[in-house]
């Protein structure tokens, strides 16, 4: 009894932990999706019209342009609000479409089993073994700068290899169950299996790679289009505000620190939501 009782007093203050960063990063995750979502009302000017090129052009932050304005005398506050909009929709589009394959290649390998199982994992072994950096500079140096659906596609089909591994291995663990055996046992065809049994204990493992995935995948996008081979100007994007920056540094100073600090802010909130979710999913399995 004292040793339960002192197990239980220490996972209280864990626990009491793990609510609060989870508390703290849906809401940064959460303001991230109002501001992309609300970006035409909360954005105090256009992200591509021009203002006044003789008086407004490359001016430092002030009260009348908190983040200052661009070459163009764009004003780059409501550039990084819509660009929250544009990098924010890509990675979740291209994570959505990496679970949606990665989720059928690794149930289908699970639940063929046996030699193709090892054919699709020796195919998968193959794909992690290339960089994925390398090939999407290899495809927008033979494609250009991709346009914004070739993006999202090129994005969620290079992003899908480890999310069809961990679908794999949690699939197994479930086959194993006693109660697919019963179901099994019953005469459940593999489909309805798959869609009744098994799909539901993937919920927890599909939502943190969710997380995880969309933080790496605006990263990507960004570096990309900082290359000048993703999204493309006069797009806002905050890879594209970045590269408007390139070579002004020390006079431009606010082209790269405010979308970069917008960048680092969301992804280290669906980093530590992925993070918080995943220990949060584990300690629900902990018995009580």
């Amino acid at each position: 009894m004292d040793t339960l009782h002192t197990m239980r007093t220490t996972r209280a203050p864990r626990a009491r932990r793990q609510q609060r960063a989870l508390r703290v990063s849906i809401a940064f995750v959460a303001l991230l999706a109002v501001v992309a979502i609300a970006a035409p009302w909360l954005a105090p000017y256009s992200p591509i019209d021009q203002l006044d090129l003789d008086l407004l052009k490359s001016r430092p932050p002030s009260l009348a342009h908190p983040f200052g304005t661009d070459m163009y005398s764009r004003d780059v506050l409501s550039r990084v609000i819509y660009g929250a909009r544009v990098s924010l929709s890509v990675a979740t589009a291209a994570v959505a479409l990496a679970l949606a394959v990665g989720t059928s290649f690794g149930a289908v390998a699970a639940l063929a089993g046996g030699t193709v199982d090892r054919l699709l994992m020796r195919f998968l072994d193959v794909l992690l073994a290339i960089p994925r950096l390398l090939v999407l500079l290899a495809i927008a140096a033979f494609w250009g700068p991709l346009p914004l659906p070739v993006l999202i596609m090129v994005l969620g089909f290079t992003g899908w290899y480890d999310v069809a591994r961990l679908v794999r291995g949690e699939t197994q663990s479930v086959l194993a169950r006693d109660f697919i055996l019963a179901a099994r046992a019953g005469g459940v065809g593999r489909g309805r299996l798959l869609l009744r049994h098994v799909l539901p204990h993937l919920v927890p493992v599909l939502v943190v790679s969710a997380t995880l995935g969309v933080a790496h995948t605006i990263a990507l996008e960004a570096g990309l289009s900082y290359l000048g081979l993703g999204v493309q100007p006069p797009t806002a994007s905050w890879g594209t505000i970045l590269q408007d920056g390139l070579g002004a540094v020390d006079t431009q100073w606010w082209l790269t620190l405010f979308p970069g600090v917008a960048t680092v802010i969301a992804v280290l909130a669906c980093n530590a939501l992925g993070d918080a979710l995943r220990d949060e999913f584990a300690s629900a399995q902990v018995p009580a």
